[in-house]
């Protein structure tokens, strides 16, 4: 396949490094330019193409490489686009989109899901999907080990929250720790009922973040993060004897953004990152969360 020329040159004595020429070459591969079997240019075409010397190419290349985009890679040919597993799709609404992923993460012989939210109801939702999968006998899971951050009840949310904030025994913060831990209990209950069931080693461990977290953050097995933000708006909603104005966040209807390591180096960067994040808060500024 002939890559015609794109708008890549240099700027004035500016030369492309060889991460860009990776990111040219891997955008090709993405938009279908470049399609799984094709075969680059030679390092020599590729070089004059871009601009560069042939070293800035053979390391643009051993990046594609170690993403799993190329194939065939040898001194004596060309290397060839790879098959590589599709592009997931547009992102979805947190409550569409998680259980899939859920059910493709326990399809794993080791499961590991990390999860930081507000609270555990779009989670615990959404594990039905593959806990189903495992009752009918398609898959089975060896272990399954689930960490789960959530605010302290010892904290004032940011939201859900009155937009006046005058109530001491505020009844929006009682009726969100209910939820919380009725939720948590749920989740729990459902996941070590298949210890006795499947004979599952399964863990459920929940810690207390000192701060409403602005987003929601899942993390698959180590190789996919998962990640949304809470889209907070102002509303009226009855509240026991009354209907109050509060600041709240619907977090099942926030689009769901995929990023997996298999995708690229940007996106394997973007899964280890957030998975240091979650390592750092659980074993520092977190505090073990009971159920009450």
């Amino acid at each position: 396949m002939v890559v015609t020329q794109e708008n890549v040159a240099v700027n004035g004595s500016r030369r492309l490094s060889s991460q860009e020429i990776a990111d040219v070459l891997r955008d090709r591969i993405r938009t279908g330019d470049l399609k799984a079997g094709d075969r680059l240019p030679t390092q020599a075409e590729l070089a004059d193409e871009f601009g560069v010397e042939r070293g800035a190419v053979r390391q643009a290349l051993r990046a594609l490489q170690e993403d799993g985009l190329l194939s065939n890679v040898s001194k004596g040919s060309p290397p060839r686009i790879a098959d590589v597993a599709p592009i997931r799709g547009e992102p979805q609404p947190t409550m569409v989109a998680l259980g899939p992923r859920l059910a493709e993460a326990f399809a794993s012989q080791h499961v590991r899901i990390d999860a930081a939210c507000l609270t555990a109801e779009t989670l615990m939702l959404a594990l039905g999907e593959p806990v189903r999968l495992i009752h009918e006998g398609r898959i089975r899971p060896e272990s399954i080990d689930v960490r789960i951050l959530l605010p302290s009840r010892e904290i004032d949310l940011a939201f859900p929250a009155r937009v006046d904030g005058t109530d001491e025994r505020d009844p929006i913060h009682k009726r969100w720790l209910d939820q919380r831990n009725a939720q948590g209990h749920v989740l729990r209950h459902n996941l070590q009922a298949l210890r006795h069931s499947h004979g599952i080693d399964v863990r459920v461990t929940f810690r207390a973040l000192p701060f409403t977290p602005p987003m929601k953050l899942y993390l698959l097995n180590e190789a996919e993060a998962l990640f949304a933000y809470y889209m907070v708006t102002r509303r009226e909603e009855e509240v026991g004897d009354g209907m109050l104005e509060m600041y709240d966040a619907l977090g099942g209807k926030s689009l769901l953004f995929s990023f997996e390591k298999r995708a690229g180096q940007r996106d394997a960067a973007f899964v280890e990152e957030s998975q240091k994040w979650f390592n750092a808060l659980w074993e520092t500024i977190t505090t073990d969360l009971t159920l009450s």
